[in-house]
């Protein structure tokens, strides 16, 4: 099922602050009249002499070779049609912005105002000196072929239509690899194909490119058959015409081997599914409905290997998985086009990345405890860090081997490190985590939900299936914030812990905590008394299991939020002591910094003890931790007290965890620049890689430092991440925006799912035993 998606929130996103989805950035230093005489006059005229000189310098002295223009006229947006370039303008950018996370291409959108073919294409030849390679995006079918193919011959830069060859690509990888595990070959498998616009023509002029028989296709379009009987069909279409007598999809299916759509949803039964081959596959792209549901289709044939458009069933044939890639290793040699060579030299990369085996962190962000090459994962998932480094070089190497690229690479090894060092290995944590999230919802108890803020966060995570919001407060007063705020939440539960409905909880969970705590200062009356406030409250009920993790803190002071959850839940097995810890999302990748909220001024010992726990949960998203234990000096430099109290505490980590990548005191600008360090303290364990880690020696530094990062660097964050507790609960702080507070939830219930899974591993384990 489709997330609801709340229309006011799309809105909002486009246009609160800086209206749009894009803006452009300075990638030199313009702070002083010096750097602004070199940017521009009289500094600019070196490199303009250059180029004018050697037009090829203009890839040396500009942004050209890592800019892509995505351009369109509006003419078929998503499912929307023909709404014209402004309104296929929000689109556009969004393209950019995929570019830019998944491959750190910088892109302009540019919408023209135009369907005439030799307008458009005059228009794009002429801005063929600004751009290093042309996305064609959302342009009708037949006029984006006429575009596309007079772009290509007259210029030389790499150009691609993505609606057509985007799905064409990664199609033809799902069906190899598809094709291999049922053991049949291409050149002998029948085709039927719903649907004959740009995206279904180029995939079955790529599927013969592969091999495939054009005289094995059956295709459809909205007015029937594509047979030889017909006038009406182009060039292209022809080489496609059937000269079997069937007219209707239901026929054409019999016995055949692999049906593609590219159509309209629903169109498919399961009758029809049944009537097909041994192993049949069965490719059903279209949005948001596909032409057969995941479940009509497996459940009628339980043979059957199936891919659709939707992020929610396996096999997702996303176009994500194949521009950002492609336009990159074309960049990088600066290919003059985008030929056949390189498409299947993209199709064969990820075909063979889906049979090598799948990272950690790619079976954290999906949820999986092991993807393996089969039936329900044929293509990799568009979140698989080695996508760019994979895909790229093959694009790359097949235009050099074709002849079409202009420059070269000779250091394969440089080249794939040097990809993954623009975005980081670890760069999409924030993707991941709530890709996990969602795929295992957990019950969240929202402590403060008379707040609005608080609402509106537990409608975004329950329309986003990220959680299932269980609301503490007086109903009455929660259900008229939410009538007065426009705010649904379908499946909240609304819980006041005063009400007389639960009187009889109250006693029982007082009853629990009396005994938890009836020799540390509760008697049975103030026990019983105590669950009248919601934190006390709230924390029971993840205590009891009635609820899986606990938010709160945004309106008290973070003291009077930890107290009931020690108190209630406490600690996990072996964990001395609790921390706070934020995720700064960077560019270098994430930063985990500790501790930011709880210990005020901790000793050498627990400096250590809340060094390890941050370890532990770094590992627990699958990064190996390089730990920097920050301070004002390096490496004995000072002999101040909370110097050496940090190099202490760094002995002592490294007698308890030896394995463990961890240094200090160090100061913070010196753990990050490893240049220096080399120089300096080339004994130091930092040197080999990047810092991901700060540990701070008291509770101000940390404070400090993340409200900085985040305020004034701009960076977004998660946190603070409560640490050491034996159940999830995660504190707030104080005016924590919407945002915020849905990124705290994501990590509850990624939380929430590592700790219910190693309970239920431990007590499998106590039952065998």
């Amino acid at each position: 099922m489709a997330r609801k998606l709340n229309k006011q929130d799309a809105l909002d996103y486009h246009s609160q602050g800086r209206p749009g989805k894009i803006e452009v950035i300075p990638t030199k230093d313009t702070k002083t009249q010096w750097d602004l005489s070199l940017a521009y006059s009289p500094g600019v005229a070196e490199p303009c002499k250059e180029i004018a000189r050697d037009v090829e310098n203009v890839y040396k002295y500009t942004a050209k070779g890592n800019l892509v223009a995505v351009i369109s006229n509006g003419t078929a947006v998503l499912g929307l049609g023909d709404i014209g370039p402004e309104a296929g303008k929000p689109v556009m950018e969004g393209k950019g912005v995929l570019f830019k996370i998944f491959a750190d291409i910088d892109v302009f959108d540019i919408e023209l105002n135009t369907k005439d073919v030799d307008e458009f294409v005059r228009v794009v030849k002429a801005m063929e000196p600004t751009f290093g390679g042309i996305n064609l995006e959302d342009i009708k079918s037949p006029e984006c072929f006429a575009i596309e193919d007079r772009l290509r011959r007259e210029l030389k830069i790499p150009i691609m239509h993505d609606d057509q060859h985007g799905t064409a690509i990664i199609s033809s990888a799902a069906l190899l690899n598809a094709l291999d595990l049922v053991k049949k070959k291409i050149g002998k498998v029948k085709f039927v194909v719903n649907g004959a616009g740009a995206a279904a023509m180029a995939c079955v002029r790529l599927y013969a490119s592969l091999g495939a028989n054009p005289a094995n296709f059956i295709m459809f379009d909205k007015d029937g058959v594509l047979n030889k009987q017909r006038t009406d069909l182009d060039e292209m279409k022809q080489q496609f015409a059937t000269s079997s007598k069937v007219n209707t999809l239901a026929e054409a299916l019999k016995g055949a081997d692999v049906f593609v759509g590219l159509s309209v949803g629903n169109v498919v039964t399961a009758e029809m599914v049944k009537s097909m081959a041994k192993n049949p596959v069965v490719f059903a792209m279209a949005n948001p409905d596909p032409e057969i549901p995941w479940e009509t289709a497996t459940q009628a044939r339980p043979d059957v290997i199936m891919a659709t458009g939707r992020s929610d069933y396996p096999n997702q044939v996303n176009n994500v998985l194949g521009f950002p890639y492609i336009f990159r290793g074309a960049l990088d040699v600066r290919a003059t086009q985008i030929n056949e060579a390189m498409k299947l030299a993209a199709v064969h990369a990820l075909a063979e990345l889906a049979k090598s085996p799948v990272p950690d962190i790619v079976n954290l962000a999906y949820n999986e405890r092991n993807l393996v090459f089969g039936a329900n994962y044929i293509i990799p998932k568009p979140l698989d860090p080695r996508l760019l480094s994979t895909v790229a070089p093959a694009v790359a190497k097949a235009a050099m081997e074709s002849g079409v690229a202009q420059g070269q690479i000779t250091d394969w090894e440089a080249y794939k490190v040097e990809l993954n060092n623009r975005l980081g290995l670890d760069n999409q944590l924030f993707r991941v985590i709530g890709s996990k999230a969602r795929k295992d919802p957990r019950r969240v108890v929202f402590a403060e939900a008379d707040n609005i803020k608080i609402l509106k966060a537990a409608q975004v995570v329950s329309d986003e299936d990220i959680a299932i919001p269980i609301l503490l407060g007086n109903e009455k007063r929660i259900r008229q914030l939410m009538e007065e705020n426009g705010i649904e939440i379908d499946n909240a539960q609304i819980v006041d812990p005063k009400s007389e409905e639960m009187a009889a909880k109250r006693h029982h969970f007082g009853e629990l905590f009396f005994r938890k705590r009836q020799r540390k200062g509760f008697n049975l009356y103030e026990a019983k008394k105590i669950m009248r406030e919601r934190n006390y409250f709230g924390c029971m009920m993840v205590e009891t299991g009635e609820a899986d993790a606990l938010i709160s803190g945004l309106t008290r002071k973070y003291p009077d939020t930890i107290r009931p959850a020690l108190q209630v839940i406490g600690m996990e097995e072996g964990a001395k002591r609790v921390a706070g810890m934020y995720i700064i999302n960077t560019k270098r990748g994430p930063l985990f910094l500790a501790d930011t909220t709880v210990n005020f001024n901790p000793t050498a010992e627990e400096l250590a003890d809340i060094t390890l726990l941050v370890a532990k949960e770094v590992r627990q998203f699958n990064i190996t931790p390089r730990i920097a234990m920050v301070s004002y000096s390096n490496f004995g430099s000072s002999q101040t007290p909370e110097a050496l109290l940090v190099s202490q505490a760094r002995k002592i980590v490294k007698q308890k965890d030896p394995t463990l990548i961890v240094d200090g005191e160090i100061q913070a600008a010196m753990a990050f620049n490893k240049e220096i360090l080399q120089d300096n303290y080339p004994f130091s364990e930092l040197i080999e890689g990047d810092v991901n880690t700060m540990i701070f020696p008291n509770l101000a530094a940390g404070n400090v430092a993340y409200n900085l990062l985040q305020e004034v660097a701009g960076f977004d964050s998660i946190g603070p991440i409560l640490l050491g507790m034996k159940k999830p609960v995660h504190i707030l702080q104080l005016g924590s925006t919407v945002r915020q507070i849905v990124n705290v939830v994501l990590i509850a219930v990624v939380d929430a799912q590592t700790k219910c899974c190693k309970t239920e591993e431990k007590n499998g384990k106590k039952k065998n035993s």
